[in-house]
């Protein structure tokens, strides 16, 4: 048992029968009245975020999980592939457990977070930038950077990407993977 003075980012605590990860959190403490705190909470099995606010002190069942490092191997018909570093055991996940999962590259190193009591994928970590080649971009009008202009480009797994003018067709590009922004241009 934890109370509200224990919320962190990325904690994990039981609630409504659920498995919920605090996104955000903020302790409130207004001039008249008791304390509290006000939190953002996503679902693990759903992913709905929800909000909620817990009276200061509200005693809180933490759930136990564990961060495991993976190899993405492949994907098919039923979802992704993963193969443990340490033990090599594979196994499988479905993609709906997989945030921007078109950003997963063969051989790419992940965490999945497992729920430890009943031995459960909770969701998988992909890395936070991945560098992909621009396989289709308009190409840039000379002299048009008198402000920030994107245009659409096409990269390898068939994402569609907003990337600067001077970003061409071939090109490898940094891929922010959290909100699938463009990053930086990546040389060589």
């Amino acid at each position: 048992m934890a109370n509200t003075a224990d919320f962190r980012n990325g904690l994990v605590i039981e609630f409504n029968n659920d498995l919920y990860t605090i996104v955000q959190f903020q302790h409130v403490k207004p001039g008249k009245g008791p304390a509290f705190v006000r939190t953002k909470l996503k679902s693990l099995k759903n992913g709905r975020v929800i909000d909620n606010t817990f009276s200061s002190g509200t005693k809180v069942t933490l759930a136990r999980v564990e961060r495991r490092p993976y190899q993405y191997l492949y994907k098919d018909d039923m979802g992704f592939y993963f193969m443990h570093l340490e033990t090599f055991e594979q196994i499988h996940v479905p993609d709906t457990l997989i945030e921007n999962n078109e950003f997963l590259l063969e051989g790419a190193s992940v965490e999945i977070v497992v729920h430890a009591d009943t031995e459960t994928v909770l969701s998988v970590d992909i890395p936070q930038s991945v560098v992909m080649e621009v396989t289709y971009s308009e190409p840039g009008l000379r002299g048009d950077t008198a402000n920030n202009s994107l245009k659409q480009a096409k990269v390898k797994n068939g994402a569609i990407i907003m990337v600067p003018l001077f970003v061409n067709t071939g090109d490898k590009i940094r891929i922010d993977t959290r909100d699938k922004s463009y990053v930086e241009r990546v040389k060589g």
